[in-house]
């Protein structure tokens, strides 16, 4: 019971009850991104756009955080 207790500090559900990690993307943000990326590079597949914004977190010290949209795009870009 006390594990139980631990863990539902460290999670939360949305509004329409769907489960939320503390440590998930912010999937709004990511399919928004996505969709900017796939506009603005049709050429490229979902998963090479996935890739270069994953190479992007990895070369802000493993996070996205803290950046702008418009900046991760700028520097997924230019990866691609």
């Amino acid at each position: 019971e006390n594990f139980l207790q631990k863990t539902s500090t460290c999670s939360s559900v949305n509004t329409s009850g769907i489960f939320v990690s503390p440590y998930a993307l912010n999937l709004s943000s990511f399919t928004k991104l996505i969709k900017r990326l796939q506009k603005r590079h049709p050429e490229f597949s979902r998963d090479q756009i996935v890739e270069a914004v994953q190479e992007v977190r990895k070369n802000n010290k493993g996070v996205l955080s803290g950046l702008a949209i418009s900046s991760i795009e700028d520097k997924a870009s230019a990866i691609l």
